[in-house]
């Protein structure tokens, strides 16, 4: 399992224009006695929020939260930034730069949620990314892959959501570990050239 690390990200932090289409803000104690959601895109949010109705509060992720930083912490030398290649090539994640308050809000909510017996429900992207983005979130929400609520949908449909919601499963760390591994391959071949 990937080790977790808070340190902060030395990635360019997001531009004004990105940071406004994505600005979300939790206010604390919105999401008691509702079940929480947690999506990709903003404007997902709002149309899936409209098909689930009141009990249901959806937050967007803004994308990834999470990746390997991209250089050495001080006094820690290795030829791959965050990947330890002698311990089977384990990565170490950071919280990308400007995904703070995202990550601050989601565990507000998560734990307003969870407080008074509602679920979190990660429904990210079908795709490998979004499988890795559900794990990320997960992880920093403390909730365990086997126990996280997953659900999945090809198109943003009322018909399809509720099918999705009726038939949830638990993060496939399957293709968990396939994106991992292409991450971790593009890192280190990047840094070899």
């Amino acid at each position: 399992m990937a080790k977790k690390t808070t340190r902060k990200s030395s990635k360019k932090p997001a531009s004004k224009a990105s940071k406004a289409r994505g600005k979300q803000t939790y206010k604390a104690g919105s999401a008691k006695g509702k079940n929480l959601v947690i999506v990709e895109s903003p404007s997902k949010a709002k149309t899936i929020n409209k098909y689930l109705g009141d009990d249901y509060v959806v937050l967007a992720s803004i994308g990834h939260v999470r990746d390997l930083p991209s250089k050495n912490p001080k006094g820690v030398k290795r030829p791959v930034p965050g990947v330890d290649l002698d311990k089977h090539f384990k990565p170490e994640y950071e919280i990308l730069s400007g995904k703070e308050q995202v990550i601050r809000d989601l565990k507000r909510a998560c734990k307003d949620v969870t407080s008074t017996g509602g679920d979190v429900w990660f429904a990210t992207d079908l795709d490998r990314e979004g499988e890795a983005i559900a794990w990320h979130l997960a992880q920093e929400l403390g909730i365990s892959p086997e126990q996280a609520k997953r659900v999945v949908f090809a198109a943003i449909t009322k018909k399809e959501i509720e099918r999705a919601f009726a038939n949830p499963h638990p993060i496939n760390t399957d293709r968990v570990n396939a994106q991992q591994a292409r991450r971790i391959l593009d890192r280190i071949v990047g840094y070899q050239v």
